[in-house]
């Protein structure tokens, strides 16, 4: 149908742009540049995240896996879908999300990120997902001793490669102290890869064909999904659907071309707004930076492929 945003639309969108992004002219700017070389099976992504104001910036944050994260600049704390709150740290692992959550921070911020693969939650992080869902973890016990001179390195520096740069010979330390991901789990993840991009996901369409291609069982499915992306497949499912109908919205679809895979349009606003924290209203012609990134480049989070070909594990 003309003028519909489809999802290959959309990932082929996301591969023509450059490696680097820059999103919010005014206000908080967010900078992204995507995961090359030996990491990238694990890192999809990295961003800097600025804001100059001195008083406080209050978000909603939209579901997520995972990211490692570093408050070079500011203070702040996270509230989450049960209403607990949680203080932004130094160094911090965000846990795979089962809602939209929102944060609070007070200024200047300058915040340094990493957005993880599912298989780098496993290989560098180490900690079932499903176990820390919702919760902000202490990334110091990531680098251990390695901590202390890894803040104070960020601390001295402004730009985002600079950063990078430092950060990324202690994620490959950090992937060599953890147990490797099984090579039998990577069939899974392609499946559920390829299940999540399908324009309406059935959680007997993933049982299938996850079992043709590696002999899982429903039960190993649903513990790998726990382990990986911190939900069981319904869970997964209704956050792609929902997602999907708030990429396509932000981009400018009409209700009408997005309702589908929803029982009624009711249904999807509050599908929308509990995965990302804005209803459809909201999310046209938002004016969040992060938001808009995720958004538009929607192959930060499940749509391509688990591991990137070709890689060359021997680069930096």
């Amino acid at each position: 149908m003309r003028g519909v945003t489809t999802i290959k639309s959309i990932v082929a969108d996301a591969h023509a742009h450059p490696a680097r992004d820059i999103v919010g002219a005014s206000g908080p700017t967010i900078e992204l540049k995507r995961a090359k070389g030996r990491l990238l099976p694990h890192v999809e992504s990295y961003y800097l995240f600025r804001w100059e104001g001195e008083g406080e910036l209050e978000r909603s944050e939209r579901i997520d896996l995972g990211h490692i994260r570093f408050l070079i600049q500011g203070e702040g704390e996270m509230t989450f879908p049960d209403g607990h709150v949680e203080p932004l740290k130094p160094i911090m692992v965000a846990g795979p999300g089962t809602a939209a959550a929102s944060y609070r921070m007070r200024g200047p911020v300058l915040c340094f990120g990493v957005v993880l693969r599912a298989i780098g939650w496993k290989a560098l992080i180490g900690i079932p997902a499903h176990k820390v869902t919702d919760h902000i973890i202490d990334g110091e016990k990531l680098f251990c001793e390695r901590a202390p001179r890894l803040l104070e390195q960020l601390r001295d520096m402004t730009q985002l490669d600079e950063m990078i740069s430092a950060i990324a010979p202690q994620l490959i330390m950090r992937q060599e102290e953890v147990k490797p991901v099984p090579e039998a789990h990577f069939p899974f993840l392609n499946a559920v890869r390829e299940w999540a991009a399908s324009e309406d996901p059935t959680i007997d369409a993933l049982y299938g064909t996850i079992e043709a291609t590696s002999g899982l069982g429903e039960r190993q499915v649903q513990r790998l999904c726990l382990e990986y992306f911190g939900g069981p497949p319904t869970k997964l499912k209704r956050k792609f659907r929902a997602i999907r109908a708030a990429m396509q919205i932000f981009q400018g679809a009409p209700i009408s071309d997005v309702v589908g895979p929803f029982a009624d349009q009711s249904h999807m606003i509050n599908e929308v707004k509990h995965f990302t924290g804005h209803t459809p209203t909201s999310l046209r012609g938002n004016g969040d930076p992060a938001l808009a990134l995720t958004l538009q480049n929607e192959g930060l989070h499940f749509l391509p492929e688990v591991i990137p070909e070709p890689v060359d594990l021997r680069a930096a």
